[in-house]
């Protein structure tokens, strides 16, 4: 029993109003019926009408019972018994009166809705041909009537059953997607509200690092060449030694709010080890780390912009490169630090590519960006199904 059947299913459970709607439509057809055949019988003194005004209830009786058997849509076997106890009393029906005819519409609905769809049509066929069969057999005139009214209800009600169903499932599409859609704009929400935290803290870090920390770390250079300039006895140097310490003090204080602005992946270990930690967890191509010359103590956006560019470059890698292997390298020299990362994947033009990137943070423009901020050089190299290697070289300031 699928759920497109719903809205025609015997017991009551948690349905649209269109549903309700159908569902007692359903029930008020059927009783109509034979309320119609029983008050036929009686106004047309029929030789049987107590014999029909006995089966006309004993049906009711029966799909009542369906109705309220919570089992009956539960179970596909229990379904199937309770329309046997509809199709006997209702051939008890047909066999004392033409009037039974009728009753076979809103017995189509309850086939195919019950039943798989295969044997639903089978049961809707065998039910037209019963009630062909009882009309002939009360009638002793053969019109073609008597073989297309049922014969079209029948097809009427497939046909109606299929096209609802086909609706039900498109209904059901539509909500997934809506669901989807509302799913997916909160997660991104929730990315852009991240993104703009992070993006909030390096801002915060590196402009403490180059206002406030490198202006206290020229105080403290001037101090201390005003304190050789002077000679041991002036009265200023003691003075000049108290500006000086205050001046380190607030360059420590200064230090630990970029400590504290440090993004979570720099927060537990050095520059290399969160790198490490990136190409681990990258889903998709094989990713190599490998460490280069002395590893050196690196200012936090020096840090936080080498990360980044490694974070944007592995994302258009998974997302772009089709690559099989990738490999990062950070490099130690005597004035410089750089990053390179390769993979082998399709390649693409860099001059294309450079007045045509429209993917935000992750953007050969973004990357370049952030490398030139701290006076840096960032350049690509690709070539359609050559791969792609980009290298940044940020100079190590003199004093970290």
């Amino acid at each position: 029993m699928t759920a497109a059947a719903a809205p025609f299913l015997p017991v009551s459970r948690a349905l649209t109003p269109v549903s309700k709607v159908l569902r007692m439509c359903l029930h008020a057809l059927l009783l109509g019926l034979l309320a119609l055949a029983a008050g036929r019988a009686v106004t047309d003194a029929a030789p049987r009408a107590g014999w029909v005004i006995a089966a006309c209830a004993v049906l009711a009786a029966v799909y009542a019972g369906g109705v309220r058997t919570p089992a009956v849509h539960g179970s596909p076997r229990a379904g199937a018994v309770w329309l046997a106890g509809l199709g006997a009393a209702w051939a008890a029906l047909l066999a004392v009166s033409p009037d039974g005819l009728w009753i076979a519409f809103p017995l189509y609905f309850l086939e195919l809705h019950l039943l798989r769809l295969r044997w639903g049509v089978a049961a809707v066929a065998l039910t037209a041909c019963a009630a062909i069969g009882g009309f002939l057999a009360h009638s002793t005139a053969v019109t073609p009537g008597a073989f297309l009214g049922p014969l079209l209800g029948g097809a009427v009600a497939v046909a109606t059953v299929l096209g609802y169903q086909a609706l039900y499932r498109e209904s059901e599409r539509r909500r997934e997607l809506i669901e989807e859609l509302i799913t997916t704009r909160a997660e991104l929400a929730a990315a852009e509200r991240g993104a703009g935290i992070l993006a909030e803290r390096e801002r915060l870090a590196r402009e403490i690092h180059d206002t406030l920390a490198q202006g206290l770390s020229s105080i403290q250079l001037l101090l201390r060449a005003a304190e050789r300039a002077l000679p041991r006895e002036a009265p200023a140097l003691e003075h000049i030694a108290r500006a000086r310490e205050a001046a380190q003090d607030n360059l420590a204080e200064a230090r630990r709010f970029v400590r504290a602005l440090t993004p979570p992946d720099l927060e537990h270990g050095s520059l290399a080890a969160a790198l490490e930690r990136l190409c681990a967890g990258v889903p998709g191509p094989r990713v190599r780390f490998s460490l280069s010359g002395s590893p050196r103590v690196l200012p936090t956006p020096y840090e936080v912009a080498l990360l980044r560019i490694a974070q944007s470059a592995l994302a258009n890698v998974v997302r772009h490169a089709r690559a099989g292997r990738a490999e990062i390298t950070l490099t130690f020299m005597d004035a410089s630090v750089t990053l390179d990362i390769v993979d082998d994947g399709h390649g693409f033009d860099p001059s294309s590519a450079a007045s045509a990137s429209g993917d935000g943070g992750f953007g050969l423009p973004a990357m370049r960006s952030r490398a030139e901020t701290l006076g840096g050089l960032f350049t690509v190299e690709s070539d359609p199904g050559q791969g792609t290697a980009v290298a940044v070289t940020l100079p190590l300031p003199l004093e970290v």
